[in-house]
C-alpha cells in the first residue's frame, strides 16, 4: 500500500507585508492556488489540506481543489505563531476527529509559488528512503558565510558569530577555505509526524538536506510581485517541465 502523505498548506488571513496576499491574484491565479495545484499534481501526495483562520481563504482554497476541514483557531493563527503550533493542531485534529495519521507531512508555503512538482516528489522520495530521518529540509548554499559575521556585545565590542575549533582568526581566511554553510529556503519541507508530536520539533533529531540552488522568489512585499509573475510565466510557457504540468483545473 502506498504511504499516506499529507500536504499541509498554511495560509493565515492576517499577512502584513502584502495584505490578503494568500488570495491576491498573481499571474492570473490566487497566490495560494499555486501551492494547491502543485500538491494535487504530485505523484506521491495523497491528501491536500489548507490550514487557515480565514473564511474567504478557505472558500478560495476549496475552489482550487484543497480540503479545508477545519478553521484554524486563534491561538495558532497570530503574527508570532510558530509553524509547529499550526502542524501540531492539524495533526491532532485529524487524529481526534477522523482517526487519520499520515506517514509524512509536506509543508508547502504559499508565498513561494515558483516551485516545480518534481522537486516536491524528490524531497518526498528522499525521506521515504531514509526511515531513520525525521525530516527533509530544503536548503541552498548560503551566499554569505556566517564565519565572517560579527555581533556587538554589551561592551560595544565586535565578537565573531561563529568560531572554528583550533583555527584562530578563521574570519580572516579566504571564503573557499571555510566550511560550506546552507540556508533553509522554505522551498519544500517534508516531516514525519513523530518529529512534531513526540519530539516537539519541525525537524526532529535527524534532518537530511534537499539541496536546491535555483533562484528563490517569494511574495513578501508588493515590489516582489513582478519578478514572481515573470518567473511563473517563464516556467509555464518557457520550459516543458512546467509547474502547471498535470495540474487539475479549479473544481
Amino acid at each position: 500500500m502506498d504511504p499516506t502523505i499529507l500536504a499541509l498548506i498554511p495560509a493565515r488571513g492576517g499577512s502584513k507585508g502584502v495584505p490578503r496576499k494568500n488570495i491576491l491574484p498573481i499571474a492570473g491565479k490566487p497566490l495560494i492556488a499555486y501551492s494547491i495545484l502543485q500538491a494535487l499534481a504530485s505523484k506521491r501526495i495523497t491528501r491536500v489540506v489548507v490550514s487557515t483562520d480565514d473564511q474567504e481563504i478557505a472558500q478560495v482554497a476549496r475552489e482550487w481543489g484543497a480540503e479545508v476541514p477545519f478553521i484554524r483557531p486563534d491561538w495558532c493563527a497570530g503574527d508570532a505563531s510558530p509553524d509547529i503550533d499550526v502542524f501540531r493542531h492539524a495533526l491532532s485534529w485529524f487524529s481526534e476527529q477522523e482517526g487519520y495519521s499520515p506517514e509524512l507531512v509536506v509543508h508547502l508555503r504559499p508565498p513561494g509559488p515558483v516551485r516545480r512538482v518534481e522537486h516536491i516528489d524528490e524531497a518526498i522520495e528522499l525521506l521515504l528512503s531514509h526511515p531513520e530521518a525525521d525530516a527533509i529540509r530544503s536548503v541552498s548554499v548560503a551566499r554569505q558565510t556566517p564565519y565572517k559575521m560579527w555581533h556587538v556585545n554589551s561592551a560595544g565590542q565586535l565578537q565573531p558569530v561563529l568560531r572554528i575549533e583550533n583555527v584562530p582568526d578563521c574570519q580572516s581566511l579566504p571564503r573557499q577555505q571555510l566550511p560550506i554553510v546552507y540556508w533553509q529556503n522554505g522551498y519544500v519541507d517534508v516531516i514525519r509526524p513523530r518529529a512534531i508530536l513526540e519530539k516537539q520539533s519541525m525537524w526532529g533529531t535527524c534532518a537530511l538536506p534537499y539541496v536546491h540552488n535555483e533562484e528563490l522568489l517569494e511574495v513578501d512585499y508588493p515590489e516582489d510581485i513582478p519578478a514572481v509573475e515573470q518567473a511563473l510565466h517563464r516556467m509555464q510557457y518557457g520550459d516543458e517541465r512546467t509547474i502547471t504540468q498535470g495540474m487539475r483545473h479549479p473544481v
